[in-house]
């Protein structure tokens, strides 16, 4: 190897990046766009504000008592509606998912427990309710609970069975601290899958390739300012979406040295993944069509933007045969549960995996052949 032929070939590829907007934009601009709009729409769920109808008929202390907990910490935003108006069709015409109605006979002398068992309470409440909207189930479980503490306070009486929380994390953690470390796996190996197969694609096609036979440049130089350069591109793009989460939505995550070592061993494991698939790009138009066909798939079963879990068992079979699904793993592993032996247990297949596809990417990798 010659470290001036690979530092030279490493400028070119730069240079040659910074010129092309679409590349640049996929591999720093669109992962952080991606952590704007889903930390946006899931970070601090619990302070979202569920819009209530309420048809208060009692308009009694008790009542009364019953609104002020139901906005209490913002759970809903309570609207009123006419006395005289029939709920079910109030629901109807005005499309909401959830009406609650409060009889005229609400009083707190009314809630007794249930003879056939001691420790049950009932409460005289009706709610209309549309069992077709996929929220509903989440506003009429906050809605329970507003109820079963306002039953509480009114009779004095405990519930007989109460329900702890128990975290098997340390810390407590939002939906962006797990998307998080997803994101930058999916970035890094879109990076380095896609440009692999587009430049070595585009050179073959132009007849570059051909002529690298004929210079002092190797294979093994080649290969070398391949990994520099993606390993650059990687590591921007992983500090941009950091400093993006940090400083957007005060993002809290381990940082380590198992964060290098997994993003090091990402990038030998899909540039020798792009190596692997080359041949198969015999034009450079063809070559985002070839590397679409094993992004996609990826990007969306390895439980980037949701758990494996909840998938169906073939899938879940299926994700644990992809190399993103380790990154995944291990880089959450390291950056939210600190957990060092589930990391090393993710990093060790996908060091395997990289060995094996950079190794045969090696071999697959002559000027003859690729010219």
């Amino acid at each position: 190897m010659t470290p001036r032929i690979i530092g030279a070939n490493l400028v070119v590829r730069l240079r040659s990046f910074s010129r092309e907007r679409s590349a640049m934009f996929f591999t720093f601009a669109f992962p952080i766009i991606l952590v704007l709009v889903f930390g946006t729409i899931f970070t601090k769920p619990e302070h979202l504000n569920f819009e209530l109808p309420v048809q208060d008929l009692s308009k009694s202390e008790a009542s009364a008592k019953l609104l002020a907990a139901l906005t209490t910490n913002h759970t809903f935003l309570v609207t009123a509606i006419p006395l005289d108006a029939d709920a079910t069709r109030y629901a109807k015409e005005h499309k909401q998912n959830l009406v609650l109605v409060i009889p005229a006979d609400f009083m707190p002398r009314q809630v007794q427990r249930v003879s056939a068992g001691r420790d049950g309470l009932t409460v005289p409440l009706t709610y209309v309710y549309d069992p077709s909207s996929t929220s509903v189930n989440t506003k009429i479980q906050a809605l329970d609970g507003v109820v079963a503490a306002a039953n509480q306070q009114a009779t004095g009486l405990a519930p007989a069975l109460k329900l702890t929380a128990t975290s098997i994390l340390p810390e407590q953690y939002r939906f962006i601290e797990f998307f998080v470390p997803g994101i930058i796996a999916m970035a890094i190996m879109t990076s380095c899958l896609s440009n692999a197969l587009n430049m070595n694609a585009e050179l073959r096609q132009k007849g570059i390739l051909r002529k690298l036979a004929t210079t002092p440049i190797t294979r093994a130089d080649w290969l070398v300012s391949s990994i520099v350069y993606q390993l650059i591109l990687s590591v921007v793009s992983t500090v941009a979406i950091l400093v993006v989460s940090y400083f957007v939505f005060d993002v809290r995550l381990h940082l380590n040295a198992w964060l290098p070592l997994v993003v090091v061993l990402e990038v030998i494991a899909f540039v020798g993944f792009g190596m692997l698939l080359t041949p198969f790009a015999k034009e450079a138009e063809s070559a985002s069509a070839v590397a679409n066909a094993f992004l996609f798939p990826m990007m969306f079963l390895s439980g980037t933007f949701f758990p494996v879990e909840m998938m169906p068992a073939f899938l879940q079979a299926f994700a644990k045969v992809l190399p993103l699904y380790y990154v995944n793993e291990a880089l959450r592993a390291a950056m939210v549960f600190a957990d060092g032996p589930a990391t090393l247990r993710a990093a060790g297949v996908t060091a395997a995996f990289a060995a094996i596809v950079f190794g045969a990417g090696i071999l697959k990798t002559r000027w003859s052949e690729v010219a």
